[in-house]
């Protein structure tokens, strides 16, 4: 491949306005490279009203950037039967405050996805890198339909991204097995003996953590269901326990689909809930469903949550999307991951109505796909 010919090909695909969806910008010799993205903004407004410290926080509306992002995908036909593969993909911030830190490019997570593997239609697929949880693209995915919040199961960055290597089989009458494993370093830390941990740029007593992944998932005909677990170690924001989940899902029609799902997590007494970024053991039961018809697309879910040692509370999302044309779409979402249980015979219509409808966050907006 000439570097000229490819580097004019990606400025000519970056300027042309027609463009839509993914768009190859070379492909010869069995080499082809497809660049991809979304441009897109939109106002969100409401949420809680008190954050985890108990302050009274400003939910009012303003404009946001809804995760625009730039990608390319890269391919080569080794043989008839092996392809290698890459992919790369930075985020980037298209609303003002990317501006205003003076990069566009969000300077927590810039590298979105960067992974590289070698697919076989006969022994399957092996890929190491920056890559989406496989827990979330072969178990959980049912449910996540959501541009932004409503999803209540494991999303893709569950104990995934960097440092991770997995695999997963070819089809195999519907079947497909898969494992991933995420290793969590502390090679260049202080072993001076103090056992204070990461934090303090010294090694911890668990030293390196390798947090593995896998399951099954069965796809035939209207029929989707996924079983999986993670090891949800500390080290990656879980609680140091294991996670399960059965996902599944079923097309009705070609308009109309539901989906049914459960997971659960195992308590651990030890966990340090102030400090935590997830919550502690838990058990899931997750029920929706997703209803097309020409440019529109509706979408509902419902969630019973059981937290040990919390009270059991309820979450819904409801999304409304519309396709102006393949590459434009406009969209309206809204959510409550928290909605309070206080819902018992004594409860008139209304109190039922405040209870599950209490600081919902809604978003609203505008993608352009290329």
């Amino acid at each position: 491949m000439k570097k000229t010919l490819l580097a004019t090909a990606i400025v000519g695909a970056l300027g042309a306005s027609a463009a839509a969806q993914a768009a190859t910008v070379y492909d010869q010799d069995g080499t082809k490279l497809d660049i991809y993205g979304r441009i897109a903004m939109g106002i969100a407004g409401g949420g809680p009203e008190f954050n985890s410290a108990g302050n009274r926080i400003d939910d009012g509306a303003e404009f946001v950037d809804v995760f625009s992002r730039l990608g390319l995908r890269m391919s080569h036909e080794v043989s008839r039967d092996l392809t290698a593969f890459g992919r790369l993909e930075w985020r980037f911030r298209a609303d003002e405050s990317g501006n205003r830190n003076g990069n566009n490019f969000d300077a927590f997570s810039e590298t979105r996805q960067a992974y590289l593997g070698l697919q076989s239609d006969q022994f399957g697929t092996f890929q190491a890198g920056n890559f989406d949880s496989f827990y979330n693209q072969f178990v959980s995915l049912p449910f996540d339909v959501y541009i932004d919040r409503g999803l209540e199961f494991a999303g893709h960055p569950k104990q995934s991204r960097g440092d991770s290597i997995g695999y997963y089989t070819p089809d195999l009458s519907g079947f497909t097995a898969f494992l991933q494993l995420k290793h969590y370093s502390e090679r260049g830390l202080l072993e001076d003996g103090q056992d204070r941990g990461r934090e303090f740029g010294e090694v911890s007593n668990e030293g390196s953590v390798v947090a593995p992944q896998g399951g099954v998932r069965y796809a035939q005909g209207p029929v989707t269901v996924g079983l999986g677990f993670v090891e949800d170690v500390k080290r990656g924001g879980g609680n140091g326990e294991m996670l399960y989940g059965l996902i599944g899902s079923y097309d009705f029609t070609d308009q109309f689909s539901a989906r049914l799902g459960y997971e659960t997590r195992d308590n651990n007494s030890g966990y340090d809930l102030r400090g935590a970024s997830d919550e502690n053991g838990y058990d899931k039961v997750g029920l929706g469903g997703t209803f097309t018809t020409g440019p529109w697309a509706f979408t509902g879910d419902f969630y019973n949550v059981e937290r040990d040692g919390e009270e059991t509370s309820k979450s819904w999302a409801l999304g409304s999307y519309y396709n102006v044309s393949s590459s434009f779409d406009v969209f309206l979402e809204v959510a409550d991951a928290d909605a309070s249980n206080r819902i018992n015979s004594d409860t008139n219509l209304g109190d039922v109505v405040g209870d599950l409808t209490d600081d919902v966050y809604w978003l609203t907006g505008a993608r352009y796909h290329f």
